[in-house]
């Protein structure tokens, strides 16, 4: 609308410029009306500018405005071919600026092509074609321009108008279709975007549950069977009861200092300390002078440039498998792998303790198998658990990486 409000006012210019200018070719051969012009565009000017008609026409308003903005500038050249020939101008000389008509009618073709698409340009040609035809009779008859060369130019017009309007209504459609289409991936991306959080959220969760089943679980476990233990002894054998009273606050100061390391280690602070390979060393060193085993470390020095997922997830299935060697496995020996060869990661924890059915859920779910496996298949890995009771555990750990 404010091209549309623009154009005419620069019209309405044009047409006061022109009155004003009128003595100045006082003995021009073809008279201009000038006051026609600058009547039509005053009063469509006013329709463009006024708010009230906009308001009362509401979602008509812009098909009123076009509506005028066609038809006057055809009626204008109507009346003023008419008044050259009864002037006494040549059919020629009264019809000579047919072709500004065709100009500024091109306005109201673009902004009805753009709003309202193919079907308003043959509207608007076949409006503008009956009125331009129905006008040129009277005007042939009193001697302006002959109605066969007004139906000529009306055929000639009507062709570029449609031509120039179905292209018009392509683009916009195009441009329509391209905006339908980004709107419609914004909502995806916004969807994508929910659904990523979603399972951030989830994998948090599964990890903290990981995190307590790891520390608190266990401390409090113990803690149960020692306060049964009291409470079956208690009106008994108060010494026996006094003792695991004792093995009980034992427990909870151990399970508190395992849960304020849990929680430290939540960050994994030794990997951005030290780096996985050195990260991994002191864990088994801390492990093995914990429960007392001894230790065989071969861990590469250089294992490449590894992702940060890669990393946390090594570094938590190792803590985890040194974990359950230290509080289960009852070992003597414990060996630690960690190398990298053809492009995969390998991580290896052998005991040779007490070992475990896997086939057992109750003992899978109390040796945090399900966490292990969980880390691995996040990151594309896959963990393996060999074990059999008195024959001690083996975790292996294998992730494909490239550098």
């Amino acid at each position: 609308m404010q091209v549309f409000r623009l154009f005419e006012a620069l019209r309405f210019a044009f047409q006061v410029l022109t009155l004003f200018s009128r003595s100045a070719t006082p003995a021009a051969r073809v008279r201009r009306y000038p006051a026609l012009g600058l009547l039509e565009t005053g009063l469509l000017l006013v329709l463009l500018t006024w708010r009230w008609p906009r308001e009362r026409l509401g979602r008509l308003y812009l098909p009123v405005a076009l509506s005028v903005a066609s038809t006057g500038p055809i009626i204008e050249h109507a009346l003023t071919a008419s008044l050259r020939a009864l002037g006494g101008a040549t059919r020629l000389e009264a019809g000579s600026d047919f072709w500004q008509v065709i100009i500024i009618l091109v306005v109201p073709l673009v902004l009805a092509s753009w709003q309202y698409g193919v079907g308003s340009v043959l509207l608007f040609c076949a409006g503008t074609s009956m009125l331009d035809l129905t006008l040129g009779i009277p005007v042939a008859v009193m001697g302006g321009p002959r109605w066969v060369t007004t139906l000529g130019i009306v055929l000639v017009r009507s062709m570029l108008y449609v031509l120039l309007g179905y292209v018009v209504a392509r683009l916009v459609a195009a441009q329509r279709a391209q905006r339908a289409e980004l709107a419609q991936a914004n909502a995806q991306l916004a969807h994508y975007a929910t659904t990523v959080e979603r399972l951030t959220i989830s994998h948090e969760r599964n990890r903290l549950a990981r995190e307590l089943h790891d520390t608190l679980a266990h401390t409090l476990s113990a803690v149960a069977v020692q306060l049964e233990a009291i409470d079956a002894l208690w009106d008994h054998d108060l010494t026996a009861a006094r003792l695991s009273l004792n093995k009980a606050r034992a427990l909870t100061h151990n399970g508190l200092q395992e849960t304020r390391r849990a929680l430290g280690a939540m960050r994994a602070r030794p990997l951005d300390d030290l780096g996985l390979a050195l990260a991994v060393r002191r864990l088994a060193e801390q492990g093995a002078e914990r429960a007392g085993f001894s230790l065989n470390i071969d861990i590469a020095v250089d294992l490449g440039n590894l992702r940060p997922e890669i990393e946390q997830t090594v570094y938590r299935v190792a803590e985890e498998a040194v974990t359950n060697a230290v509080r289960h496995a009852n070992a003597g020996t414990l060996a630690i792998t960690l190398r990298r060869q053809d492009g995969t990661l390998i991580l290896e924890v052998v005991d040779d303790g007490r070992g475990f059915d896997p086939s057992d859920r109750r003992e899978d779910g109390r040796y945090g198998v399900v966490g292990m496996r969980e880390r691995a298949a996040l990151c594309g890995g896959e963990l393996e658990i060999t074990s059999q009771p008195g024959k001690g555990t083996g975790v292996r750990l294998t992730i494909k990486d490239k550098e």
